[in-house]
This record gives structure tokens, C-alpha cells and sequence, in this order.
């Protein structure tokens, strides 16, 4: 029989920094992550048995690779800890949290790192959506000669939506406008503090310009400068490290369930095998079936909210319906309720999201995990759901090729 796996806390990095211009490299941004995270959770470096980072594209903004190794240049401490990186698109981070985790089930180790970093605005913009679009696509074979790649997939992904069941732009504005306002409350935030009027979230071409398709500007998540850790420990070394700060074993709630399903690296392949089932993307419908499965509950009335992976607004309209918060095709019915919003039945993004908080691309999978832990510790500050003993998240990568989900338990 597996053991749990619990999340004894982590640090976050502030996402409106532009490390580059502060004449910070990836170096800095990785051991800036790493200490605050030491620091917030009370562990020392060298009880770390094994460490993960999720990267996307660190060799072509940073001409760097083979990041485990930034570990023990960050902390000398942990010199000789086996490290290993993983890529996954923008579900990097997650699947260095499902290779942590199988680790402390398996028993081979106790306390396990996890982080998280991308450094993106060190580019010009154009440059950035190129780094971040080709590798992630089926290169050669899809977006050729888009200027902006992934505006134009998710933009694919609303039309879709459009022609099976009707889709309304006040809707993808109101998933925009929600995780901003959201952001606003969140001190790491990139978007924070951004001004917006009453033209922002509307089809103003001056206030929310085109970007491709349907895309508009504040439909978009950012490009970001990023770091997140979290650590994954045992039932036992859990215990023993809450205890140094005078806490309980509540303060180190567990990954009750997860799903993780790969699909076909080709959007249109995707809606193809799609196109006569009741779900747009079955296989992330399957991914959260298994979340619920594991965990051992029906649905998303189990959980008291979610993080989601809102790289675009059309993105988090299939993960409302996906998540069974509403029937397929239905999300603006939660939308219109204000279901999603903070104080809804299922609030999501309470963070900001990708689009309010921002998207460092290897980082958002740990990130999500740590607002999670956040949520269901009661740590999240302005933006707290008020008292939640469960919270999920799903993140994807690519024209979400990987989906991986989690839910996070206070019991």
C-alpha cells in the first residue's frame, strides 16, 4: 500500500519582476525560489533526499540546460541529492509533482523538493511567443507563419465551442475580468496593479485589441518571470517538520487524488477523435475522473474550489464544464451565476490565474500547488476561500496534450 503524500509549504516568488532588467539571471531567480521556500516551511537543505524541477524553455531564453544541477550551486548542502528535470510544456511543474510524489509512495524517500522556473521577459515580446510556440506545437505541421501561436490554438479551441453548442464573447470577458479583479488581491501577483476601465473586458479595439481570432488582448496570460517550491514529505517527516514551528499535522494536508492523461500532440487530431464525444477534450474529462476517483469523492461539489489552467479564457470555459461544474457546453451558466467567482459555490482562480497572477511556464503547475496548500491551510490572505478543506487544480500542456489534476486534502 502507497504512502501519503503531504505539502509542508513553499515560497513563491513575486511574478511582476523583470529579473532581467534587475541584471538577475536564471541563477539568482532558481536559489531566490529555493531559500524562501526553505525559510517559509522550516527545513534545512541538507534534509532534502531528492529534488525536481519543472522547465519548459530555459535553453532557448536562457541558453541553459540540465537545471538540476542549479540545486546544489544554489544550496552547497545538497551536493550529491539526486535531481532531475521535467518538461511538459505548461504542465512541467506537474510532472515533476507526480514523479515527487511517486518517490515518497514508493518509500524510497521521506522529504522531497519540487520547483518551478521559467525566465521569459529576458526577450523581446515577439521573440518570447516564438520560443514559447513551436515546442510545444507538432512542429512543421502546425502554425506555420502565425505570428502568435498559442492566441491562435486556444483561439481555435473557443471556435470549436462555437460551432458545438454557441459561445458568447461576454462570457470568455467575464472569465477575463474575475481572474483579474481576483489578482488584484494577491501581493505576487504580476497584474496587481494594473488599471482597467469600463472598456477593458468589452470588444474595444483600442482598450482589448484583436491578437488573433477571437484572442483578445485580456483574454491572454502573460509572459512572466517566475519561481515556485513546494515539499512533499511523508506522514512522519511531515510531522516532525510542522512541529519546529508549532503547528499540526493540518497544516500539511495531502494529495488525496490525482489524474494525469497524454494526448495527441496535434490540436486538430484532438478535436477530430472528438468530434462525437459529449466532452471537447475526453481525455482531460478523464484526467479529473481519476482526481475525483482517488480522492474518493463524486464531483466538483467535494471540493471547495479550484486552480485552473486559464492560459487564455476559452481554456478555463472547457475546464468549467470539464471539471462537471456545469453540463458540456454549459459553463456560461456558472458564469452568469458567478458560480466561479471568489465567494461562488466553485470559486476558480482565486489567485488571478494565468492571466491575473501570471505564467512563468514551468512554474504554474507548482505554483497552482502551492495556492492550493494555501487555500486549504487558510494562508491565502485577501484572496482566502473561506473555509476550505479541499482544493483542486488542473493544469495543462500544450493545446493540452498533457493534462494533469490534483486535489489537495485538509484531512
Amino acid at each position: 500500500m502507497s504512502r501519503n503524500v503531504r505539502v509542508i509549504g513553499g515560497f513563491q516568488t513575486d511574478f511582476s519582476k523583470n529579473w532581467a532588467r534587475e541584471e538577475k539571471d536564471l541563477t539568482a531567480l532558481f536559489t531566490e525560489t529555493l531559500h524562501g521556500g526553505l525559510e517559509a516551511a522550516h527545513i534545512n537543505s541538507g534534509e532534502i533526499e531528492s529534488a525536481h524541477v519543472g522547465n519548459f524553455t530555459a535553453e532557448l531564453f536562457c541558453d541553459q540546460g540540465h537545471l538540476g544541477g542549479f540545486f546544489t550551486a544554489a544550496a552547497p548542502e545538497m551536493a550529491g541529492t539526486p535531481a532531475m528535470r521535467h518538461e511538459a510544456a505548461c504542465a512541467s511543474g506537474s510532472m515533476a509533482l507526480l514523479s515527487a510524489m511517486s518517490e515518497i509512495e514508493a518509500g524510497r524517500y521521506d522529504l522531497v523538493a519540487v520547483l518551478g522556473v521559467e525566465m521569459m521577459r529576458n526577450v523581446p515580446g515577439a521573440q518570447a511567443a516564438a520560443f514559447i510556440g513551436s515546442p510545444a506545437l507538432w512542429a512543421g505541421r502546425e502554425c506555420i507563419d502565425v505570428k502568435y501561436p498559442w492566441p491562435h490554438m486556444f483561439g481555435k479551441l473557443g471556435e470549436e465551442y462555437e460551432r458545438r453548442y454557441g459561445l458568447k464573447r461576454e462570457h470568455l470577458s467575464e472569465i477575463s475580468r474575475i481572474n483579474f479583479e481576483n489578482a488584484k488581491r494577491n501581493p505576487n501577483s504580476q497584474t496587481r496593479k494594473w488599471g482597467f476601465d469600463e472598456k477593458s473586458f468589452t470588444s474595444d479595439d483600442e482598450a482589448n485589441p484583436t491578437i488573433d481570432g477571437m484572442i483578445r488582448k485580456h483574454d491572454c496570460s502573460q509572459i512572466t518571470d517566475g519561481g515556485t517550491v513546494v515539499f512533499l514529505a511523508s506522514d512522519e517527516k511531515a510531522a516532525e517538520i510542522v512541529a519546529r514551528a508549532g503547528r499540526t499535522l493540518s497544516d500539511a494536508p495531502r494529495i488525496s487524488g490525482w489524474g494525469h492523461k497524454t494526448a495527441h500532440i496535434g490540436l486538430n487530431e484532438k478535436l477530430d477523435e472528438s468530434r462525437d464525444a459529449e466532452y471537447v477534450f475526453p481525455h482531460v474529462r478523464a484526467a479529473i475522473l481519476d482526481m475525483y476517483r482517488r480522492a474518493g469523492i463524486d464531483g466538483p461539489a467535494g471540493v471547495d474550489g479550484f486552480e485552473v489552467h486559464d492560459c487564455f479564457t476559452p481554456t478555463e470555459y472547457m475546464a468549467i464544464d470539464h471539471l462537471g461544474i456545469t453540463a458540456p457546453g454549459e459553463a456560461w451558466k456558472a458564469i452568469e451565476a458567478g458560480d466561479v467567482a471568489l465567494g461562488g459555490k466553485s470559486p476558480i482562480n482565486p489567485s488571478g490565474g494565468l492571466i491575473g497572477c501570471g505564467h512563468p511556464v514551468g512554474a504554474t503547475g507548482v505554483r497552482m500547488m502551492l495556492d492550493c496548500w494555501k487555500q486549504v491551510t487558510d494562508r491565502a490572505g485577501d484572496y482566502q476561500v473561506e473555509n476550505a478543506q479541499r482544493f483542486g487544480m488542473l493544469n495543462l500542456g500544450g493545446s493540452a496534450t498533457t493534462a494533469a489534476a490534483f486535489v489537495l486534502d485538509k484531512g
